[in-house]
Parts: structure tokens; C-alpha cells; sequence
């Protein structure tokens, strides 16, 4: 009978709002996860689980210029936003318990909002490609913004697992059973899809060729790369330089958390401190 209220108008966009709001928490609280391992304040803690909760959803509907934003209409959102950043605050994980929270949470935050982004999306009268498009970014957009203030690289640009591309294989199964008249079916699909994905990504290191696995193998292809490494002097490379580009800055003294879907490490440039009176020092790699 449950499931056969989902079908409805007012079931659907009950269980859109649901779904929309535990999104939030989790993704505010993957954010606190963040604020935590770069030893933020409490404002520190509320600023980045406000953005990894909401600005996905803020983004979308922007986008769709349909109304205000839903977080800024609906009282629950940021109060829910704060409870997953203040729980994040108070409540110290182990490094293990935090890598099993979060691979779970993280798979179904992007189940949720790839579900949420292509209703909202069919609710404003757009088609099938505007609602993949608008379900990835609902799914991966607070992640973006959370990275790009920390200054980070986001997760979606690769490097790790598999993540936009889960988000847009959940979107994809959600539009195509709704336009078959089962959106209560493609809601499920589309979590369980994206907790089987993440977790296998996670598990297996799934993830998508970078461009270096696509260059061309063949034997021409060798002599050109050859020939153009001829009479080229190598630049010398820094110790810990590669190091550095493969890992997100952050703040010094802040310890690592391994959460599964986000690797936050520490980084120690040995960089010596300078003033304005000396003269830049000379940078030393990790031992």
C-alpha cells in the first residue's frame, strides 16, 4: 500500500523531500568529516557542512529558475545542515569507523540526489537530458564547492574511484523509469545502483582511464615520443613536487582521515616560514 502511495503526485514529492533532506545531513556531516581533519573551528565546522549539504541543491535550482531555492523556502534545511555539521563537531570517529560510515554515506548521498535532481528537474517541465544533467549536479555540486573553497581539487575531475560518473548512471536509470511510468521503481534502483557502484569503486579501486591510458601504443607512436624527448633537457623535479599536485593543500599539522570516498592526508611541504624582510628560502622535500 506504501508503495502505491509513491506513486502519486503528493507520495513522490513527499518521498523527493525525504530523500532530499537525508542527503543533506549526510553531505553536511562528509563536510564536518573534512572541517575536522583540517582542524577547523566551530565555524569552520558550519561553514563547510552549510556548503557540502546545500550547494548542490542551491545550484540546481538556480539553474532551473524555478522559484527561490527549496534551502532557502523550506525551514528544515539549514537547521538540518547544522545538525549534520555539529554532529561531525562533537562526536569523534575512529579512523575505521569513519572510513565505514562514509563509504556508505557518500554511495547514498549520490543515489539521493541523483534521485531528487531528476524529479525537481521533471517537475519544472524539462526533458530527460536537463534531468541527468541537473541530477549529477545535485548529487556532486556541494562536494564541488566544499573542495574549490578548501582549495582543493574536487573529486569529480578523477584521480579516485568512481563518483560523477556513479551520479550520472543513478540519474540516467531514475529518468528512464520514470518515463516508464515506475518512478517508485527507479528510485530504489537508482540507490541500490549507486551503493553497488561506490562500494565496488571503493573496493576493487574501479575508476574511469586518465589520459595517459589512452595514448597511442603503437610502434610510430613510440619513435614520435622518442624523437620528441631528443636533445631535451629533463627539468629537474622537486622531491615531494608530485606529492604535492596528487594531494589537496590544507592546513599544516592537520592529521589524515581516510573516509573511503575522500582521502584527506596530511602534507608537509618543509616549507621555512618567511617575512618580508628575507628572501624567499629554498624549498626541501620529504624525507
Amino acid at each position: 500500500m506504501v508503495l502505491m502511495n509513491l506513486l502519486t503526485v503528493d507520495g513522490l514529492a513527499a518521498v523527493t523531500n525525504v530523500l532530499d533532506l537525508a542527503g543533506v545531513f549526510a553531505s553536511a556531516l562528509l563536510g564536518g568529516a573534512v572541517a575536522r581533519s583540517m582542524d577547523f573551528d566551530l565555524f569552520g565546522f558550519l561553514v563547510v557542512g552549510f556548503v557540502s549539504g546545500l550547494g548542490g541543491g542551491m545550484l540546481r535550482d538556480v539553474l532551473l529558475q524555478d522559484g527561490p531555492p527549496v534551502a532557502l523556502t523550506d525551514p528544515l534545511y539549514v537547521p538540518v545542515a547544522v545538525a549534520g555539521a555539529l554532529v561531525a563537531f562533537f562526536v569523534s570517529f575512529s579512523e575505521r569507523g569513519w572510513d565505514r560510515l562514509f563509504t556508505f554515506l557518500d554511495a547514498a548521498v549520490i543515489g539521493f540526489w541523483a534521485v531528487v535532481g531528476v524529479q525537481r528537474t521533471f517537475d519544472a517541465g524539462l526533458e530527460w537530458p536537463a534531468a541527468i544533467i541537473m541530477g549529477t549536479i545535485t548529487a556532486v555540486g556541494g562536494g564541488v564547492g566544499r573542495d574549490l573553497l578548501l582549495r582543493r581539487v574536487p573529486a569529480v575531475f578523477g584521480g579516485n574511484a568512481l563518483y560523477a560518473s556513479v551520479a550520472v548512471a543513478a540519474s540516467a536509470v531514475m529518468v528512464g523509469a520514470s518515463a516508464l511510468g515506475s518512478p517508485t521503481i527507479g528510485i530504489v534502483a537508482a540507490v541500490v545502483l549507486s551503493l553497488l557502484l561506490r562500494w565496488g569503486a571503493v573496493r576493487w579501486g574501479w575508476g574511469l582511464p586518465n589520459g595517459r591510458n589512452w595514448q597511442p601504443q603503437s610502434r610510430l607512436a613510440s619513435l614520435l615520443r622518442r624523437g620528441r624527448g631528443r636533445g631535451r633537457t629533463p627539468r629537474p623535479v622537486r622531491p615531494g613536487a608530485a606529492r604535492l599536485l596528487r594531494r589537496p593543500g590544507q592546513r599544516a599539522g592537520a592529521g589524515g582521515v581516510h573516509t573511503g570516498s575522500i582521502r584527506i592526508d596530511s602534507v608537509h611541504t618543509g616549507t621555512l616560514p618567511v617575512t618580508p624582510d628575507q628572501p624567499h628560502p629554498v624549498e626541501h622535500g620529504e624525507d
